[in-house]
């Protein structure tokens, strides 16, 4: 009977030590890149746009959005990550933005956790993402753990985060992956909500995309290679010598988001698609929409301000709004739709 209070403690502490990690310690791929420096806007010097009048809104799953932004799945199950997500909720809110919560599954095994998670009544318009790791689905999860995550946090659709190399690294990590396109298809045809399929920072390939489409996903986040090296994070949390080794051997591992981007539109033209892995500003962030992702989504940048205060989160919300249209202006384009449309951005390299 103690095994469930274990497995908690032990998932609340991985928690906290991934915020601390990643606050503190240099987790940053350094050898790949999230791709986009292979790309360049073209500018116009004569826009034809007036600024005022540009427009960064657009929709996803159906929910309107006041800009193409995410704030990326990322932290629940401690009072610090509950005080981060609260202020990261009223920024979303605020700035009509979307929000994604870190690994819901602390909140199933402890649920006295879950109100660190439960943020609808801090962002009661904005459009919000569940999550759990899509392997639990082999660790004896199923649909009513899925629909308890989605109750928790009220929330418009769930990711389903799928992190093979993590748990390869990870102290006890779980790497029983087989069988599981069947487990989530079957999740996908009984979820009231859509479910998003995200990887967290090793990318999506067209391939493999396809058999999530073809599972019953609704949408895809790349979470591709550039930004934080989870391999990284968990190397810095090795219990000996070969996980320690594991995680630096595999440190920049991965698919670049430009890439995964490319991709996956190639196959998949209306798919809802979001960009995230490896995003600093909103230069990245309108060349990944340039590109054929929907919205793009930022993790890190978030994390680090929120962690100061609200206020530094409204901060860095404020100016990626401002770089995203910025780039519309400079570019000719007075929407989202047109810059997608554009042959504005070429690839240099």
């Amino acid at each position: 009977m103690n095994a469930p209070t274990n497995a908690s403690a032990q998932t609340q502490n991985r928690k906290a030590d991934h915020i601390r990690i990643c606050l503190e310690e240099d987790v940053q791929c350094h050898e790949v890149t999230n791709g986009l420096e292979r790309y360049r806007f073209t500018h116009s010097c004569l826009p034809e746009v007036d600024y005022g009048e540009i427009d960064i809104s657009t929709n996803f799953l159906d929910k309107y959005l006041g800009a193409p932004l995410l704030i990326s799945s990322m932290t629940g199950g401690t009072e610090q990550a509950g005080m981060i997500n609260q202020r990261l909720a009223e920024v979303a809110q605020h700035y009509k933005i979307a929000m994604g919560v870190g690994s819901q599954r602390v909140a199933v095994e402890k649920p006295q956790v879950a109100d660190t998670f439960a943020v609808r009544k801090y962002a009661p318009d904005v459009l919000l993402f569940a999550n759990l790791g899509a392997v639990q689905l082999n660790y004896k999860y199923g649909l009513d753990q899925c629909l308890r995550v989605v109750d928790i946090l009220e929330a418009d659709a769930l990711i389903l985060h799928i992190n093979p190399l993590q748990e390869c690294i990870q102290p006890k990590g779980d790497i029983n992956f087989k069988g599981l396109i069947d487990k989530i298809s079957k999740v996908c045809s009984k979820m009231p909500v859509p479910v998003i399929a995200k990887e967290v920072g090793n990318g999506i390939s067209a391939a493999i995309a396809k058999k999530l489409l073809d599972a019953g996903v609704t949408a895809i986040d790349v979470a591709g290679a550039g930004g934080t090296s989870w391999a990284k994070v968990e190397s810095e949390r090795a219990e000996n010598a070969l996980q320690r080794r594991l995680g630096r051997t595999f440190a920049d591992w991965g698919l670049p988001t430009a890439e995964c981007i490319t991709g996956i539109r190639a196959i998949a033209p209306d798919v809802p698609l979001i960009a995230s892995g490896g995003l600093r500003h909103g230069l990245d962030a309108a060349m990944a929409i340039a590109l054929g992702a929907d919205i793009a989504g930022f993790a890190m940048p978030f994390l680090k301000a929120a962690a100061v205060s609200q206020t530094a989160a409204a901060e860095l919300a404020e100016v990626l709004i401002a770089e995203i249209k910025t780039v519309l202006f400079c570019t000719g384009n007075a929407n989202l739709s047109q810059l997608k449309h554009s042959d504005s951005l070429q690839r240099i390299q």
